[in-house]
């Protein structure tokens, strides 16, 4: 018996709703020669590792030769996602690099010091973010409100964005595209509920993107027409050997959760274009697949010391160490020809 890649849903199940509202740069090589590739992004989330999508986006942005096609992202993917969208929105690849250097340099100086951060990690402890902030401060809104042009969002056509949020009610992925983002869909979508509030729209409760999806595979494959998909993980895999201190604990628990999901939608990916066979006829999906070449970049592997940092850590110096490998990260992959 052969079955069709939507026939495979029903085994495993991928739920997600789709909203209806249709500093020192490291040299490189711009390629102005070669035909123009397309291609999509899934940018995963994890806090302060984000500086390393940061790199890899950077490097993109030089290249003459590269269109963005859609973006999925989930929590900081999602910033980096619309920070990339907006940009080119408003004045093109120069633009949207200097809203990401200019971003990141502004998170990080807005970040708590060692004493207020201490303070704050006490306070999570055994506060909720109900108690410790009961009035709902968060300093990413006002950073995000006037980095990001959300009206020109919603009025461009490309990249598609694909915005993932997780539904408190019952643990669904929301996905929320370009003409219906706003400042509160971001804010949900890096909603961490040990440090903020659940973010309301439309009645209904949110928190980060990255519990149900991080980034979105499926949703971004569906919606994209490019056939080079590269996704951008930023997570670690690989965490102490056996993490026996409270905070290792809390750290690993926290690099499985968040990476676990980017396996698991991989692996049904690959399963879904194995059935779909290479002469498919009957399912737009399945021909789709066959045609998709998916690329893989990993923050891991370019910076070992990552599974020891924490996803906190918003110090200047470190932040910079990430963007630079995400450069070369995608240097390495630009010279093998996108991978």
């Amino acid at each position: 018996m052969k079955f069709a890649p939507d026939d495979y849903l029903a085994f495993f199940p991928l739920h997600h709703e789709v909203e209806d509202h249709p500093p020192l740069r490291l040299p490189s090589r711009r390629r102005t020669s070669a035909k123009k590739r397309r291609i999509s992004l899934a940018l995963q989330g994890g806090g302060s590792f984000g500086a390393f999508t940061w790199g890899v986006l950077d490097r993109l942005l030089e290249e003459e030769t590269i269109s963005f096609d859609a973006v999925s992202g989930a929590s900081a993917g999602a910033v980096n996602a619309t920070l990339l969208a907006s940009g080119l929105a408003q004045g093109g690849p120069s633009a949207a690099r200097a809203a990401l250097e200019r971003f990141w340099k502004r998170a990080s100086e807005a970040a708590p010091r060692v004493h207020a951060g201490f303070a704050a990690e006490v306070a999570v402890r055994h506060l909720s973010p109900y108690q410790f902030n009961p009035f709902n401060l968060h300093p990413l809104k006002t950073l995000l409100a006037e980095e990001i042009d959300f009206e020109a969002l919603r009025q461009q056509s490309k990249p598609k964005l694909l915005i993932a949020t997780t539904r408190v009610r019952d643990g669904r992925l929301r996905i929320f595209r370009e003409k219906a983002l706003t400042l509160d869909v971001i804010l949900a979508s890096t909603c961490l509920p040990v440090l903020h509030h659940a973010v309301s729209i439309d009645g209904e409760a949110y928190w980060d993107g990255g519990y149900s999806a991080n980034p979105p595979l499926l949703p971004l494959v569906s919606a994209s027409r490019a056939t080079d998909a590269l996704v951008v993980q930023i997570m670690p895999s690989i965490g102490a050997e056996m993490p026996t201190s409270a905070s290792e604990i809390r750290k690993r628990i926290e690099q499985i959760t968040f990476a676990s999901s980017l396996a698991r939608d991989m692996d049904a990916l690959a399963a879904m274009k194995e059935l779909a066979g290479p002469h498919e006829q009957g399912s737009r999906l399945g021909r789709k697949l066959q045609r998709l070449r998916f690329h893989h970049l990993s923050a891991e592997a370019e910076y070992p010391a990552l599974g020891e940092a924490s996803a906190l850590n918003l110090d200047w110096t470190f932040l910079l160490a990430l963007r630079d490998a995400g450069r070369r990260a995608a240097e390495r992959w630009l010279d093998q020809g996108l991978g």
